[in-house]
């Protein structure tokens, strides 16, 4: 298992990284965010949000289980917001 030091630094760099690839995205297009590129970066800081507040939770039966399972659903999720990315190319 990892560290829930090591887990919060993956949760703030994947979804950091999905956040940069929306302005990299928006930026080869044209030079502001499209409203689509916002409704993605407003998921990616909801899912920031939600995933670091599981991480919190400290009344929980089995930690590390519980942990593993926000592993999981950061990788879940995190696809789901990279296919959103790439429809907007």
């Amino acid at each position: 298992m990892a560290s829930v030091k090591g887990l919060k630094k993956d949760i703030n760099n994947v979804l950091g990284d999905i956040i940069e690839a929306v302005y990299i995205v928006e930026a080869s297009n044209s030079n502001n965010v499209s409203k689509e590129g916002e409704e993605v970066i407003e998921s990616v800081i909801s899912t920031f949000e939600e995933l670091i507040a599981k991480v919190n939770q400290r009344k929980v039966e089995n930690r590390k289980k519980h942990l593993n399972s926000v592993k999981d659903e950061l990788e879940t999720k995190a696809r789901a917001l990279v296919e959103q990315v790439n429809k907007l190319a």
